[in-house]
């Protein structure tokens, strides 16, 4: 089984470019399905209203939840204060298994790791580049699981990047996500630093295409067992030890 870890559903409100406007399904499921990918994680969009955008994708994640597996959306300065609130949602009424969050909205915070400890779950956290934060909370959250998209930059900030995968080396408690890395050698590095365990596949659909990402990690040449781990089994078994009901007081850290 292929898993997709990274791809954007839903509408978006800002109207700036694709990525706050809309991420239709349609081509990207044409394409991935071509490729071989059989499950998605999927998050929202940018938007003004992550509590209004969850809600959107898992309608769309029940509409075929063999298909589908969803994060929540969260802004960490906007949510304030409602975000222990958002995970719970997300996970007993939604089922979803993780929580998305981008320094573009605003840095990471304690209240989110909170949440996700709470629940167990993992965090798909985009830093563009500012990896003090990346440092800080690997550190104090060791039993919170931390995907890393893009190597830490969809910008190609090749420094930040290489010093991601230093950190990848020391903590193990992050993870990479594949997408978007143009500097295919620093995937080679980041695979031989913490192994094929640390390394899970992502497309960023449905504006990047999912069998060129796939590709990328095809032509790693892993052994088998290593590819399965990368193209699905890391992201299944992060995502498998979520809570299904609301943990009893004190068990937060179990």
């Amino acid at each position: 089984m292929i898993v997709d870890c990274h791809c954007h559903a839903g509408t978006g409100d800002g109207l700036t470019g694709p990525w706050d406007t809309r991420a239709d399904l349609d081509r990207y499921l044409r394409r991935a399905t071509a490729a071989g990918i059989s499950r998605t994680v999927l998050f929202a969009a940018f938007h003004t209203d992550y509590a209004a955008a969850n809600r959107e994708v898992a309608e769309i994640v029940a509409g075929n939840p063999g298909r589908f597996l969803g994060f929540a959306f969260v802004h960490a300065d906007r949510d304030r204060g409602r975000i222990a609130a958002m995970a719970e949602e997300a996970v007993l009424r939604h089922g979803f298994v993780g929580i998305k969050l981008h320094r573009h909205d605003a840095r990471i915070t304690r209240e989110v790791c909170d949440a996700a400890r709470r629940w167990r779950l993992p965090v798909l956290y985009d830093p563009v580049g500012e990896l003090a934060g990346v440092e800080m909370v690997a550190g104090e959250y060791r039993d919170v699981a931390f995907i890393i998209p893009h190597l830490s930059s969809f910008a190609d900030d090749w420094h930040a990047q290489r010093r991601f995968v230093d950190q990848l080396g020391r903590h193990p408690n992050l993870y990479a996500d594949t997408s978007a890395v143009r500097y295919y050698d620093l995937l080679v590095a980041a695979v031989r630093r913490a192994g094929a365990s640390r390394v899970l596949f992502g497309s960023d659909g449905p504006w990047l295409h999912p069998g060129v990402e796939l590709a990328k990690v095809r032509a790693l040449g892993l052994p088998p067992a290593d590819e399965r781990l990368v193209l699905g089994g890391n992201l299944l078994r992060l995502t498998g030890r979520v809570r299904r009901a609301v943990p009893q007081s004190g068990g937060a850290r179990s």
